[in-house]
Formats: C-alpha cells, sequence, structure tokens
C-alpha cells in the first residue's frame, strides 16, 4: 500500500482551517486507502518561546482530536514524535546533507526572522533547522505521499532534494515523497483578514474558528466575518477574497463547488448565515467525540504508547541504514 505520513504541531488549538484542510481527509480518505502515520509533531512546538506546560497539554489536545475527527488506530498510526527516537536520529544526519542556503530560502524561516529582527530579537536555531526536521520525519517512514496545504508543499520539496541528495552520495536508502493536496479548502483564511491562513497560533480574535469552539461563538465569529465591497457574492479570491473564503468553507462542508454556491445568495448575510449553520453540524459530531475521549484518558494514552512502538518499529530499520550508509560505526 501507498504509505502517507502527516502531522500537527501544538502551537496552538485546532482549527477549521485544521480539519477542513487536512484532518478530515486523514479521516475519510488515507486511513483507507494507505498504510498511514498521523503525528503530533511535538518537538517542533519547540521552535518558539513556549511553555511547557502548555506544549504538553496542547500535544494531548490534539492527539485527543485527531481521534475525534475519525481516525482510528485499527486502521492507522497516532503517536507523538518526540516519544519515536528515529525523528530526532535522522533530522541530524540529513543536517549533514543539507545546505545552509537552502534553509534560509524556506519562506517560513524568512518571514518570522524578519519579523523578530523588526522587533529588535532574533529567531532560535532550530527554527533555521526545523524543515531537516520536517524531513526526517517524514523519510523515516518510507513514505509515498505528504498530504499538506500549500503552505508547506516547500517544505515538502525540501524533503525530496534531500532524499535524492542522500541517495546519491550514500546508496539508496530513501523513498522521494511527493506532495498531495485536497481538492477543495486547502487553506482556510482568517476571516478578519481573508488574505492570511486561519493559523492555530493566533490564540485570540475573531478571525480563527477552533474545532472546540461552543456553536455560539461560531455563530458570531462567521456573522461578522470581513466581506468585500459590493453586494453580489461572486467567488473570485484575488478580488473577492472574503466573500471567496465563506464560500470556499461552506463548499467543504456540503461538498459543493464554490463557484456554484455562490450563484445561489443574493446577499452576504444569507451566506453567512447557512455556513455559521454547516460549520456549527460538521463541527458537532467531532466534538462529541472529543468529550467521551476526553472522559477516557487511558484509553488515549493506550493509542498513543501503541502508535510509538508501531511507529519505532517501521522506522528503525531504515534511519538505522542510513547510519550506515553515511559511514557510522555500527553499536556493538
Amino acid at each position: 500500500m501507498t504509505r502517507v505520513f502527516s502531522g500537527v504541531k501544538p502551537t496552538g488549538h485546532l482549527t477549521l482551517g485544521n480539519y477542513l484542510g487536512a484532518m478530515r481527509r486523514w479521516a475519510d480518505v488515507d486511513q483507507h486507502q494507505a498504510d498511514a502515520l498521523f503525528c503530533v509533531v511535538d518537538l517542533h512546538a519547540l521552535t518558539v518561546d513556549h511553555d511547557p506546560g502548555r506544549v504538553r497539554r496542547l500535544s494531548r489536545q490534539a492527539a485527543t482530536l485527531l481521534l475525534a475527527s475519525g481516525l482510528d488506530p485499527e486502521l492507522c498510526t497516532v503517536f507523538v514524535q518526540s516519544h519515536v527516537d528515529e525523528h530526532a536520529r535522522l533530522s541530524y544526519l540529513l543536517e549533514c546533507v543539507a545546505t545552509d542556503g537552502e534553509m534560509r530560502r524556506m519562506i517560513q524561516y524568512k518571514e518570522k526572522a524578519a519579523r523578530e529582527r523588526e522587533r529588535g530579537g532574533s529567531v532560535r536555531l532550530s527554527l533555521l533547522t526545523y524543515p531537516v526536521l520536517m524531513a526526517a520525519d517524514i523519510l523515516a517512514y518510507g513514505t509515498d505521499e505528504v498530504p499538506v496545504g500549500d503552505d508547506q508543499t516547500q517544505h515538502v520539496e525540501l524533503t525530496r532534494d534531500l532524499a535524492v541528495r542522500f541517495n546519491q552520495r550514500y546508496g539508496h536508502t530513501f523513498v522521494v515523497p511527493r506532495a498531495t493536496r485536497p481538492q477543495v479548502a486547502a487553506r482556510v483564511m482568517n476571516l478578519q483578514e481573508p488574505t492570511s491562513k486561519m493559523g492555530k497560533s493566533d490564540d485570540v480574535g475573531p478571525g480563527v474558528v477552533y474545532l472546540l469552539d461552543e456553536p455560539d461563538a461560531v455563530r458570531k465569529k462567521i456573522m461578522r466575518a470581513m466581506t468585500d465591497s459590493g453586494q453580489d457574492v461572486v467567488y473570485d479570491p484575488e478580488v473577492r477574497p472574503g466573500v471567496s473564503n465563506l464560500l470556499e468553507i461552506l463548499a467543504a462542508c456540503e461538498g459543493a463547488d464554490p463557484e456554484t454556491l455562490g450563484g445561489a445568495y443574493e446577499s452576504y448575510g444569507a451566506l453567512k448565515k447557512d455556513t455559521a449553520e454547516a460549520v456549527i453540524e460538521l463541527l458537532r459530531p467531532v466534538q462529541e467525540r472529543h468529550q467521551r475521549l476526553c472522559a477516557d484518558p487511558s484509553y488515549v494514552e493506550g493509542v498513543l504508547r501503541e502508535g510509538a512502538a508501531k511507529a519505532r518499529e517501521m522506522a528503525r530499520p531504515r534511519v538505522d541504514a542510513a547510519y550506515r550508509a553515511i559511514g557510522l560505526l555500527p553499536a556493538g
């Protein structure tokens, strides 16, 4: 079977964008059609200032929401990145293959480093090198496909480059993966800033719908969503980003086409109302399953423990082979 790997970073509460852009596809499609691994990539959360207790809480919440979204540990592997040492082991080898120039060209690093310089500060070294850790996450498992949003495509391309380079220098060791993208709502935008992604690190603000938001909060946020000048409900992401974002969200909830939906509305208010109700109904079963899982924490802990053992068993032979290939002396 095709092997799929993807993950979520516990730097904030998971959002509607995480669900529509990735998690729903993982549950509905990937775990049924592939040998799929889904990971809470907690080591990536350490690349910025963080509160240790909060990272632990968000890691548990993210794992619970992955299961609540429909991931079945009988069909896929769900685990926490730091529970499998092979990620860090392989990351250093790949740092010895990557170049400084490649790292500094990464868009997210450039943007975050520029913001910190404006404040008179600097970013952590791990922020520069974390795309290599992401490559290790993927390559350790012989991954064929990586379902990602548009903002992560560059990192998958780096992963491909590192795999090819390692294979050419040291002998064929890694599968060269490819990125895959969902058809609709690959990138859900902020309701108040529709030219910016709906990011889970935005801990406050009316532009982000979180998976655990109460129905009244969801309704309020969507009814107050930023729209565009003019009154026509038209799907045009370039000219009408606000209304187009709402149409994409509604289309993703209903399995419809956003352009076709645009022709069915005569007012922004009606579109917002229908979008709010569609999102509430979409999230209802996820929230109900999350509540049940929270009442049985030992079950979630068991899933993560068994998932890590399974992931470790899959990753270790390939990482050990990489250590041998690059010239390191085998232990004992």
